[in-house]
């Protein structure tokens, strides 16, 4: 069967974990199905986490979109409110880190499950790959 995955997020100093939660978000869409990013603006990302990225938006952009695991890079307009660029997009399902499952994150993405509901769109959480991350990457530099 063929999906339409969505994911978003920051996606700096992309790295293996990276790697290995849009491999399994590919593998969720299957071979026909689409896998894309709501990439985040580097204002977004300034406002929420008070600082700038390493790699600007059109660098990451770039990146991303040489990734094979990935069908297509768009930038996630709604800043805090993720519902129009995921209306945007009309995705079956929501992949999301397990590192989020203890989390809000359904406050964070500024939705509830009746949204979701009615659209039809399942939320899943992808294993969280242990022992890399972009905050590990900077503290190794």
């Amino acid at each position: 069967m063929a999906l339409s995955v969505y994911t978003g997020g920051t996606f700096d100093l992309l790295h293996s974990g990276h790697i290995n939660f849009l491999r399994r978000c590919h593998d969720i869409a299957g071979v026909k199905g689409t896998v894309t990013v709501a990439l985040n603006t580097d204002e977004f990302i300034y406002q929420y986490k008070n600082k700038q990225p390493i790699l600007n938006y059109q660098e990451r952009c770039d990146v991303l979109e040489a990734c094979r695991y990935v069908t297509a890079v768009i930038p996630n307009s709604g800043g805090a409110d993720s519902k129009p660029t995921i209306d945007k997009c009309k995705p079956d399902v929501i992949a999301i880190g397990s590192d989020w499952a203890r989390k809000d994150y359904y406050a964070q993405m500024q939705f509830h499950q009746d949204w979701l509901d009615e659209r039809n769109i399942s939320l899943i959480y992808i294993p969280y790959t242990k022992g890399i991350s972009t905050t590990q990457i900077k503290t190794r530099i």
